[in-house]
């Protein structure tokens, strides 16, 4: 048996496939050996690839600290499988080398049987920190934040400040920054420990320190806490209560899951879909026949209008048949105007760049551009219809200049729309895409089938 598996062992160049050998040739130390050389992330994917089985086992015999890393970065369902199949005694080990906020938020997917095995298997200290984060509203500062950060306090020297971090900092999830708090915990500055290594080793910390500290509220929504990581260039930032207590800090790794998180959400919903909660391929089709079957429903009897408009005019249409041919140029660059629009203007309000107060500025400066970019396209369009299309003056005057018109209105609804959602609390991303299309193509049919019927005498 030694000598068949050493052969199935030969050639195997894939690392995936080497560990899956090495498991049914039972060679379990070298798996381990193998495995503690891998980044935690790189060992999380590879546990994907495995049965359910041999999963239990490259996680039973992995070192605690690495068992722990690797199971922050599995997916939700695995995680639960691996709660679920292990002992009172692991699950304890794992939630002991967790960060807390990595605990909380794989808490937060987990049904109650297994959020009652974890909190079963933590110290009474840690099961009520957990139940505290888990009370803060979701996608809110408090929820996000982590409590394993270094404290001074600013009557410390240098001296005294490195002895500290030497005995706390083992286990905080960053030191790079050390918030400086005082009796009652409130926050009075911030040292980086670069600064603090290259002072004096009597200098006291309150010299220092900077007091100008940026924070944020436990209260305070995610994406505010992102844009404020974005415009000062944050690694973390410090979290207090009402009372100005620091409770907790925010991390940089956090805030990417976060960006990752709110732009896949935008991007649903610029696209009418509302956003899932699991990756694509992991999503079964009648979840994701749900998900899109609202937004296509409502489009799809919002698309009346059109045809309505259409139907209102058909005596027009028998009568110059040709017009007909022009709708879908009309509306497909309608629509693609408007997108363009809004996609610019939501991306703006999402990194503080524009806001509702500068609807003024965008109304200006999308007519600006929707009548340079209309002029142009009704122009070459014009040309088109005359020389290639060989059609009289009237009627090609007549589809440009609803060209025009429609490419201004266009830029206009795509431009204001998000910016009216914003101020009446609805998402801006539900307001582009598809919704944007079908009012602008109601619009233009209405400005193209008048100018027909004044130019053309129809």
């Amino acid at each position: 048996m030694h000598l068949l598996c050493l052969w199935l062992l030969k050639g195997v160049k894939d690392m995936d496939d080497f560990l899956k050998e090495l498991l049914d040739c039972k060679k379990y130390l070298q798996v381990r050996n193998e495995l503690i050389e891998m980044n935690i992330v790189d060992i999380a994917q590879i546990l994907e690839e495995l049965d359910k089985e041999k999963l239990l086992i490259i996680f039973r015999i992995l070192p605690k600290e690495i068992a722990a890393g690797v199971f922050s970065h599995t997916p939700i369902e695995l995680q639960q499988y691996i709660i679920e199949s292990i002992t009172d005694k692991e699950t304890s080990n794992i939630v002991s080398k967790l960060y807390l906020d990595d605990t909380v938020d794989f808490l937060e997917e987990m049904p109650s049987n297994v959020v009652k095995k974890v909190l079963k298997n933590t110290d009474e200290e840690t099961r009520k920190l957990i139940n505290q984060f888990l009370n803060y509203p979701e996608d809110s500062a408090g929820s996000i934040m982590t409590i394993e950060f270094v404290d001074l306090k600013k009557h410390m020297t240098v001296a005294e400040a490195l002895e500290h971090i030497r005995a706390t900092g083992v286990d905080k999830e960053t030191i790079n920054n050390c918030f400086v708090i005082d009796e009652v915990r409130r926050l009075e500055g911030v040292v980086s420990i670069r600064k603090i290594i290259l002072s004096d080793s009597d200098e006291i910390i309150d010299d220092i320190m900077n007091t100008d500290v940026l924070y944020a509220n436990t209260l305070d929504d995610q994406e505010k806490i992102a844009f404020l990581f974005k415009k000062y260039d944050l690694t973390t930032l410090p979290i207090v209560d009402n009372e100005n207590r620091l409770v907790g800090i925010v991390t940089i790794d956090d805030i990417v899951d976060i960006i990752d998180e709110e732009n896949t959400e935008d991007l649903h919903k610029m696209a009418a879909i509302q956003p899932l909660e699991d990756e694509y391929l992991k999503t079964n089709a009648f979840v994701l026949a749900k998900h899109r079957i609202v937004w296509l429903m409502v489009l799809m009897l919002s698309a009346t209008l059109t045809g309505s408009i259409i139907q209102r005019y058909e005596g027009m249409l028998q009568s110059a048949v040709i017009l007909a041919t022009f709708i879908p140029m009309l509306m497909d660059t309608g629509g693609n105007s408007g997108s363009q629009s809004s996609t610019l203007i939501i991306r703006g309000m999402a990194l503080g760049e524009i806001s509702t107060s500068d609807a003024f500025k965008v109304l200006i400066k999308e007519i600006k551009v929707g009548m340079i970019a209309g002029s142009t396209l009704a122009f070459v369009n014009f040309l088109r219809l005359i020389i290639f299309s060989k059609l009289g003056y009237l009627v090609s005057a007549t589809v440009s200049l609803t060209l025009l018109f429609t490419v201004i209105i266009a830029k206009l609804v795509g431009g204001l729309l998000p910016l009216i959602a914003k101020k009446v609390h609805l998402d801006p991303a539900i307001m582009a895409g598809p919704l944007i299309t079908t009012i602008v193509d109601v619009l233009a049919l209405a400005v193209y089938f008048n100018l027909a019927s004044r130019f053309l005498a129809i």
